[in-house]
């Protein structure tokens, strides 16, 4: 758990650099504002492949594999922005930190959720989320003491730092336990997963695919660089029905309308909460006119409320179901929405509920890995979670310009406070209602309730009959396994 949550931190600290030293790279490489935000978006351009590739590693190969390799490749990544010469250096690094992001995301949250005993999984999936928001308040105070003494380039460079945690990870952890029972002890590497499998078969997929794969890659370069300005609409059209037919192929004649619909919802889910994330720097600058130390002050509220979120929605995941947790918290946090962009003239105010706001709307995302592992079993988990995840990490992408867009008509704040409310409004019902499950049963009658952890309320055995203490018989064949006991295999016994 704590080389998982140590690796999430320096993901954090990783990513969010670019942000930080933006300003001070513009000025160095004479960069226009269009062109150095696109330093940002660059990492999203790989995420949809990187949460792909480095997943379905972690199913054939194991997730501390894949999760090692992907801490290497974006403090790799990170430390080779500190040597770039100009723009295109710096966007190829970017490219290369997008792909270890996503890649940390499916490893990381895979090894935890199959280490952890059943019944605390949903707090083991707050607790490793913490480390992202931990990771970018270390990033702002490090910015603070080293940007002025040596410059933007020593951010990158202490970025490298996380190749001697995954040094360490490699040498010293054990293999997931469910990953290993499962998967791990099958056989010759030949009959192990092979996510990719659907995407080669034959004489001319593979082909296809490839030319889906350039497409989509050239397109989302033209979406989020000046090179596609004035045909953004068209080139996320065609974005978007590559990804779709990728997710057609992985998900099978039965479970293609299931990863449609959790990218969908994660992409909802990125709308509601980037906007605020992403933006608020500017809100208080501009609209409140706060000095820059009143800034740092407000997003060390933001960065903390989203870390106590995270750890209140594991407990309270794994105390009333995860979909319950989720869409209830998501429910409490509309309260504070209005009032946070209410506030003008009182910081410790504006503090406060911001606090709130962040632990409850965005802190709940520390159960989002818990939620969409659950739709996936052990063979497959790591590569349809990646991948499912960082199409919908898109967006992150979108969100900012969103919002931008929005307060041409109105002030910053009341944009951002629509944004997050109604979008928020439409997560609680994709996931309070359960449904991307609904519509993946569409086309499979027969899909479990729950591939990781059987819920109370949710279709499956109460938490205290799910633990990992009381595995399934043995006995029982799978095929008539009812939808409340889990399949032999899937709840495997506490090794404590």
């Amino acid at each position: 758990m704590f080389a998982a949550w140590i690796g999430y931190l320096l993901d954090g600290f990783d990513f969010v650099l670019i942000t930080l030293v933006l300003t001070e790279i513009a000025a160095e490489f004479h960069l226009n504002t269009a062109t150095a935000a696109s330093l940002i978006s660059g990492a999203f351009i790989t995420r949809w492949l990187g949460g792909a590739v480095l997943g379905a590693m972690g199913d054939r190969y194991g997730r501390k594999t894949a999760m090692v390799t992907s801490i290497l490749l974006y403090s790799l990544g990170t430390f080779a922005c500190g040597f770039a010469w100009g723009y295109t250096s710096l966007f190829v690094a970017r490219l290369v930190i997008g792909l270890g992001m996503a890649g940390e995301y499916s490893a990381g949250v895979t090894y935890v959720l199959e280490s952890w005993p059943v019944r605390w999984r949903n707090r083991a999936s707050g607790f490793i989320i913490s480390g992202y928001a931990g990771g970018t308040v270390l990033a702002a105070e490090l910015y603070r003491w080293v940007v002025p003494h040596w410059g933007w380039r020593w951010m990158f460079w202490i970025g490298v730092l996380p190749v001697l945690v995954a040094l360490w990870m490699r040498r010293s952890l054990p293999e997931a336990g469910d990953w290993q029972r499962q998967i791990g002890t099958t056989g010759t590497e030949g009959e192990r997963p092979h996510p990719f499998r659907p995407l080669f078969t034959g004489r001319i997929r593979p082909w296809i695919n490839a030319a889906l794969g350039s497409a989509a890659s050239v397109a989302l370069f033209g979406v989020f660089t000046p090179v596609g300005a004035g045909a953004v609409p068209g080139l996320s059209a065609v974005a978007a029905v590559c990804l779709v037919a990728f997710a057609a192929q992985l998900g099978g004649r039965r479970g293609w309308l299931l990863y449609v619909a959790l990218m969908a919802t994660v992409f909802c889910a990125f709308l509601y909460s980037w906007p605020i994330q992403a933006l608020l720097p500017t809100y208080l600058k501009t609209d409140l006119g706060y000095a820059p130390g009143q800034v740092t002050d407000v997003m060390f509220y933001a960065g903390f409320g989203t870390m106590a979120g995270c750890w209140l929605a594991g407990f309270a995941g794994d105390r009333f179901g995860t979909r319950r947790a989720y869409a209830g918290t998501l429910l409490a946090s509309l309260a504070f929405v209005f009032p946070v962009f209410a506030v003008q003239d009182s910081l410790p105010a504006l503090g406060v509920l911001v606090f709130g706001l962040l632990a409850l709307g965005q802190g709940i995302s520390g159960i989002l890995p818990k939620y969409l592992a659950g739709h996936f079993p052990t063979a497959t988990r790591a590569a349809s979670l990646g991948f499912v995840y960082n199409v919908g990490a898109l967006g992150g992408a979108v969100a900012p310009v969103l919002g931008a867009q929005l307060a041409e008509g109105m002030s910053l704040g009341r944009a951002l406070a629509v944004l997050t409310f109604g979008l928020t409004l439409v997560v609680i019902i994709l996931v309070g209602g359960d449904v991307p499950r609904r519509l993946g049963r569409l086309v499979d009658r027969q899909a479990p309730e729950e591939h990781l952890v059987p819920e109370a309320g949710e279709g499956g055995t109460p938490p205290r009959q799910a633990s990992a203490s009381t595995p399934a018989p043995a006995s029982t064949p799978a095929s008539t396994t009812p939808a409340s006991t889990p399949a032999p295999g899937e709840v495997p016994p506490d090794p404590a």
